[in-house]
């Protein structure tokens, strides 16, 4: 009789965590509960500073943010947040937010950010922090532009590198980079398509996305992880705090923003289907972005079971820049859950920490 009653009251539990999930989602969602003051409102972006309670190193750690992505996965619970521990680490940190791009922005493209908004974000980020070097973090697409924006910029700001979940060899990328590399194949055959394609005559408005295709797209990409978070959702509705984490990541996978056509022709017309920077360069209009150019400290990471950007992809970095101070690190988590996860959260951000206060400024001296 007592089991009977307690399954029945656990099932009303199920019931009622289920109809708040389904009906009043948005009082239960967590993240960026971390106070923050914009320090510049820019054309393209804001910049957010979390200043350190405790600070021990001069130079500011950076956080550049992917487009598309709400500022959600930076600061997304209140006891697992990758500014606030890195915050309550001794680094003053900043993160880049862009802003919601919509079709009118659909032109902009790679040199849009990397020599245009980045530059404009890091100076900045420079004139408030008082610091002339910062420690440079990049995650998916932001890990790209802070790669290209190093290469392109170095030596002016950049005194370390972190670069996490990014395609260097896309090819590399599993069936996502199979997928890709079959394509082109494909699409080389035909002289005319080729042109179209590699040449970036598509006109921008017929590969502009918007935020809602951009969040299907993400979880398309990876079906598996998200059918597997969905079922662990379905058997702990009885625990109250996997009903807010799970409201709160919905936010974050729902609540997408555009890509601009011209990121669209960049990233996946070019960098993902032709693979250009397996050989260290990429040619962008005019100008050819070297990475032989990097010469800061380097730390490469990738999610152990990433399946967007798997570690055959992204390793090849350190490789192909003149940086002398290379790191490479497995990262628990898939490509979403590396920068989120609890696993990641303790294996990955006390290893980055201790390699960034190893190369940080103390500011006594």
């Amino acid at each position: 009789m007592i089991q009977l009653k307690q399954n029945f009251q656990r099932q009303q539990k199920k019931l009622k965590h289920l109809s708040a999930r389904v009906f009043n989602a948005s009082s239960l969602v967590l993240s960026q509960k971390t106070p923050f003051d914009y320090i510049a409102d820019l054309e393209f972006c804001k910049v957010r500073c979390y200043a350190s309670p405790n600070k021990h190193y001069r130079e500011p750690l950076v956080f550049v943010a992917p487009l598309a992505i709400n500022m959600d996965i930076y600061d997304l619970y209140p006891y697992r947040s990758l500014v606030k521990h890195y915050q309550h680490s001794g680094f003053d940190v900043y993160l880049v937010e862009w802003k919601h791009f919509n079709y009118k922005h659909r032109e902009l493209n790679f040199m849009s950010f990397i020599d245009n908004a980045i530059p404009k974000a890091i100076d900045a980020i420079c004139a408030h922090s008082g610091s002339e070097q910062i420690s440079l973090h990049g995650w998916s697409m932001a890990g790209v532009f802070v790669t290209l924006y190093t290469a392109l910029h170095s030596p002016e700001h950049v005194k370390n590198l972190i670069v996490v979940g990014s395609p260097i060899d896309s090819y590399a990328s599993g069936r996502v980079g199979k997928l890709f590399e079959t394509t082109n194949q494909l699409i080389s055959k035909n002289s005319n398509l080729q042109q179209l394609v590699h040449t970036g005559q598509i006109p921008k408005q017929y590969i502009h996305t918007p935020g809602i295709l951009n969040a299907l797209g993400f979880k398309l990409l990876d079906p598996l992880g998200w059918f597997k978070s969905q079922k662990q959702f379905l058997f702990n509705l009885d625990k109250v705090e996997n009903v807010y984490e799970h409201a709160t990541m919905g936010q974050f996978l729902n609540k997408m923003i555009d890509y601009p056509g011209g990121i669209n022709q960049d990233m996946v017309l070019h960098l993902w289907l032709q693979n250009p920077l397996k050989q260290g360069s990429i040619q962008l209009g005019d100008t050819c972005v070297d990475l032989k150019n990097i010469q800061c400290s380097l730390l490469v990471g990738a999610g152990l079971s990433d399946q967007i950007v798997t570690e055959e992809a992204a390793k090849p970095l350190i490789e192909l820049t003149s940086s002398t101070d290379v790191t490479f690190t497995q990262i628990p988590g898939g490509h979403l859950g590396l920068m989120s996860n609890q696993k990641s959260a303790n294996v990955f951000w006390p290893k980055m920490t201790t390699w960034l206060s190893q190369r940080s400024t103390p500011v006594d001296q």
